[in-house]
């Protein structure tokens, strides 16, 4: 019963939105009415936003049918952006500077998450042989996927801690089940992964945390400052030529970061599809309370974040490092703006 209140508060919330939203006028429509969006790794509570706005159906409140397509990591996202199959990414916002690095700019239009809530730990069976950072060397490291925020955090602890970022190996295990497959396997003798994937793994006593970014004050113990993580980013050119759909894009992400913010962990858990929760709700509910101040509130980004994400990089990307990187250029608040003046 409780379960089926839940879900018709949700229904009732997301019908009122959309019955209460202004719309679209014809000058506003989206220059598109179709966007292929890429992520790597949608259940990761690091997408969490990204879901909210699709099961919410606030893409379609905005005139845009979104086409989603989940990778094992944002890394492959990026390439089918790039490669001229997804219009848009949700991924993380390193990739905006390393794409200026490659002068192949994308730019951040919306930040969904302050911090990025990567755990890196070790598996069980290494935990009594780990004591300091430098035992890292020489072990399998799962990652989502390589050249991925989660590779790009793990090389950079190893390199702050006196080791070089290929002292150890680098393994894509994804976000989801099969991440929490290669652990139980023993096929990686560590892992940096987000929730739920660490908390089931924590739960259950397979590994062991040794840098943890799920709050403000481990992102800045770990990066030296804030850090933004999931962004919507796109081309600048496609940007240029599709305002109006951008707009649309983020007016609808800026509404759910909204409605996420004015909502609690059981009502959000509600809505996410339940293979999402990895086969424990309540665990996962759970999550995704401890994860609520990760996410943003009105989708803005920060100059101190965007510059911290420029000096985290340059430690160990050998291009960021001899690039110019213009932090100014990373992101464009501009569609965000807009879409809190609409409320």
């Amino acid at each position: 019963m409780k379960r089926f209140m839940a879900v018709a508060t949700i229904l009732l919330t997301a019908l009122c939105a959309s019955l209460s939203a202004a719309p679209v006028l014809a000058q506003d429509k989206p220059e598109l009415t179709k966007v292929r969006l890429a992520v790597g790794g949608k259940p990761a509570l690091f997408y969490l936003p990204l879901t909210v706005v699709e099961r919410l159906g606030l893409f379609r409140e905005q005139g845009l049918e979104v086409e989603i397509s989940d990778f094992p990591g944002g890394a492959r996202a990026l390439q089918a952006l790039m490669g001229g199959s997804a219009d848009v990414v949700t991924g993380s916002f390193d990739h905006t500077i390393q794409m200026q690095a490659k002068n192949q700019p994308v730019v951040g239009i919306v930040q969904l998450a302050r911090f990025p809530g990567y755990v890196l730990a070790v598996l069980a069976a290494k935990a009594q042989t780990y004591r300091e950072p430098k035992d890292l060397k020489g072990m399998k490291i799962g990652i989502t996927a390589p050249g991925s925020g989660t590779h790009f955090m793990a090389q950079y602890f190893m390199v702050r801690n006196g080791l070089r970022p290929d002292d150890a190996s680098f393994v894509g295990v994804g976000a989801a089940a099969s991440a929490v497959a290669a652990a139980k396997r023993g096929e990686i003798d560590a892992i940096v992964n987000v929730d739920p994937v660490i908390a089931l793994l924590e739960s259950q006593g397979l590994i062991k945390v040794i840098a943890d970014t799920r709050t403000e004050d481990g992102t800045r113990n770990i990066f030296g400052g804030p850090y933004p993580a999931a962004t919507l980013y796109a081309q600048p050119a496609f940007v240029a030529k599709n305002p109006r759909t951008m707009q649309a894009l983020a007016t609808a992400f800026v509404r759910g970061l909204q409605w996420m913010a004015s909502h609690s962990a059981d009502e959000i858990a509600a809505v996410m599809p339940e293979e999402y929760a990895l086969g424990d709700k309540a665990l996962y509910r759970q999550a995704i309370h401890n994860s609520l101040p990760m996410y943003a509130r009105d989708g803005r980004f920060s100059r101190e974040g965007a510059e911290t994400a420029a000096k985290v990089l340059h430690e160990f990307d050998p291009e960021v490092r001899s690039a110019r990187i213009d932090v100014a250029a990373t992101y464009n608040d501009r569609f965000v703006e807009k879409a809190l003046e609409q409320r």
